[in-house]
């Protein structure tokens, strides 16, 4: 297989990896709709989890490259780094669906009838700080806790990416490689990301606001079945 050969099959493997793990980019779809993030900071969290995300397999690959470790056991520690990111999904999903469930009914609980002279309607009345400040310092716990998903969170097809150069033509080629292969993932992550904000306003969602964060919670979570399921 020559240099380009390998070139292409680490952008093919990047792309396809994305696509195909819907936790490369739903939870970042979910928490945007849920928090109101502006294009910019939605943009800038998710290439920093990108970021993280290949870096940390980067830096495993490369510590095995050094220890002369076999791609079996890089493929091992990966493993358990999958089982630790998906349970952290699950659990950040489940807490935050429950913490979104009681926000929708506490903003249910103070919707109540006034009258002006006229008919009577309901004004609901949400008295929770991070609803009126999406941006605030509660919503900042957000993008760290999903920062740390993804930290852990392995690239599979890294790792063969990486040991496959290295062991026939050196270092050089196994990092042009992993820098071919991280840019495809990001940019992937990006146009996945923005594709879905995009196809979610050709529908209306207006009577769904008051569950953003109950429903953000529970995508978050189902991509963490997801990922213990092994899809």
């Amino acid at each position: 297989m020559d240099n380009g050969a390998i070139l292409l099959t680490a952008a093919s493997l990047g792309f396809i990896h994305t696509v195909l793990g819907p936790d490369h980019y739903i939870p970042f779809v979910a928490l945007a709709k849920a928090r109101a993030w502006s294009r910019t900071k939605t943009a800038l969290i998710t290439f920093l989890c990108g970021v993280g995300h290949v870096a940390s397999s980067v830096l495993i690959g490369l510590a095995g490259i050094w220890l002369g470790t076999a791609v079996s056991r890089l493929e091992w520690v990966e493993g358990l780094r999958g089982d630790a990111a998906g349970w952290l999904l699950l659990s950040f999903g489940l807490a935050y669906m429950v913490w979104g469930i009681k926000k929708a009914l506490k903003n249910e609980k103070h919707s109540h009838g006034h009258s002006h002279g006229g008919p009577e309607h309901a004004h609901g009345h949400g008295h929770d700080a991070e609803h009126a400040h999406p941006h605030g310092e509660k919503a900042s716990v957000t993008p760290w806790a999903l920062f740390i998903v993804f930290i852990f969170g392995p690239c599979e097809p890294l790792i063969p990416v990486l040991m496959y150069p290295a062991l026939k033509t050196g270092l050089g080629l196994a990092l042009a490689a992993a820098a071919v292969f991280s840019i495809v993932t990001i940019a992937t992550m990006l146009a996945s990301v923005f594709l879905l904000l995009w196809g979610i306003k050709l529908f209306p969602v207006e009577r769904m606001e008051r569950y953003a964060h109950a429903l953000a919670g529970f995508a978050v979570f189902a991509c963490g079945v997801a990922v213990k399921a092994g899809l």
